[in-house]
């Protein structure tokens, strides 16, 4: 799938269990190293926000999941003024990096496919 989530292969991934055991440690590793849960980053909280798809599925989200995403991106944000990632306890395990904003960006661009499809409808008389 084209569009703000990307192109995606993790479905014909997990679908195969040995791709599954050889690409899962590689793919942990990977999220480890890429930071952003040193900052208590999720890994939707990455996402560009001034995607049109991306800002109508963030106003879609409940009062606590924004309050939630604020919280993190400010408190990233003071990490790094101060040039220093989170103490350990305050990381972002990977038990809780959950996609909380990918379906509603699926969402969205479903809603736009489908608009896009009536918008270019040609009505024809018999």
């Amino acid at each position: 799938m084209f569009g703000p989530l990307g192109l995606s292969l993790a479905p014909y991934i997990k679908s195969s269990r040995t791709l599954s055991k050889w690409i899962t440690p590689f793919a942990t590793w990977y999220a480890n190293a890429a930071g952003y849960r040193k900052y208590g980053f999720k890994y939707d909280d990455l996402l560009v926000e001034e995607n049109p798809e991306v800002e109508r599925a963030l106003s879609r989200l409940t009062l606590r999941e924004q309050y939630d995403r604020a919280y993190r991106l400010k408190r990233a944000s003071q990490a790094g003024v101060l040039h220093a990632a989170l103490p350990k306890e305050q990381w972002m395990p990977a038990s809780e990096d959950i996609r909380y904003l990918k379906p509603h960006v699926e969402e969205v661009v479903k809603e736009e496919t489908e608009r896009h499809k009536w918008d270019t409808v040609v009505v024809e008389r018999k």
